[in-house]
């Protein structure tokens, strides 16, 4: 069994200043950050670092052109207006959907962020990041960089379980789950990779997270329900 390390090189400080550049807060708590930018010249100078991390990235980003009938497919899928002020901008579940998915991406790329945080800001190659979903509800979300050999874990929505921990696992093409090691519901964990699973850390490959007795399974292979699975994306 591989035990986590836990990740506490970031303060609050810092965490609020990567969600910040990153465009992830909104209301109260992105006009508290919007403050403190303002009068609090550390707490900029942490924001600037973050913004300066995330540019490289945002310049290799190619713009997509969505398909010329995109719009006319979302809004036949809209139920009918009831009144005539009824559109597209006024619908529930539109905007449902659009805080899903902006939520879901937001997650996904703030787990990596924050995980390369102290790395270089240009690295050789970038990391494969996997959202673990399952039931509707996205648990986890991991980030693997190779270079370093290692996996970051962050809990998105996940609930501790009092009787029962989870553990990660890797699934190769020949279906054995391998175990990674055990994740944490109040706080991210870093994982460092043994050298015969690092081949096994492919986009081809499904991540999966069980639930387990306390220590992890006596057996090496998942006791308890799987809770979610994902497979990697490359940033």
């Amino acid at each position: 069994m591989n035990e986590p390390t836990d990740d506490r090189e970031f303060s609050a400080d810092e965490m609020l200043a990567a969600e910040y550049a990153l465009g992830v807060l909104d209301g109260e708590e992105r006009a508290a950050a919007a403050t403190r930018v303002a009068h609090e010249r550390g707490f900029a100078r942490i924001v600037a670092d973050w913004e300066q991390r995330l540019s490289p990235w945002a310049a290799e980003i190619t713009e997509t052109a969505p398909p010329p009938d995109m719009w006319d497919r979302i809004a036949a899928a809209l139920p009918a207006a009831p009144a005539s002020n009824s559109g597209l901008w006024q619908s529930l579940a539109f905007w449902r959907g659009l805080t899903f998915a902006t939520g879901a991406l937001a997650a996904v790329c703030l787990g990596a962020l924050v995980y390369l945080g102290t790395t270089q800001p240009t690295p050789q190659q970038g990391p494969m990041v996997a959202a673990i979903d399952g039931g509707g509800q996205r648990h986890f979300v991991a980030s693997f960089d190779q270079a370093r050999g290692s996996i970051a874990v962050m809990p998105a929505s996940y609930a501790a379980d009092a009787t029962r921990v989870p553990e990660l696992w890797v699934i190769p093409a020949d279906g054995k789950p391998r175990p990674i090691g055990l994740l944490r519901a109040d706080r991210m964990v870093t994982i460092l990779m043994p050298h015969d699973l690092m081949p096994m850390m492919t986009q081809k490959a499904v991540l999966a997270v069980s639930l387990e007795p306390q220590g992890g399974s006596p057996t090496g292979l998942p006791t308890g329900p799987v809770i979610g699975t994902g497979k990697f994306a490359s940033l």
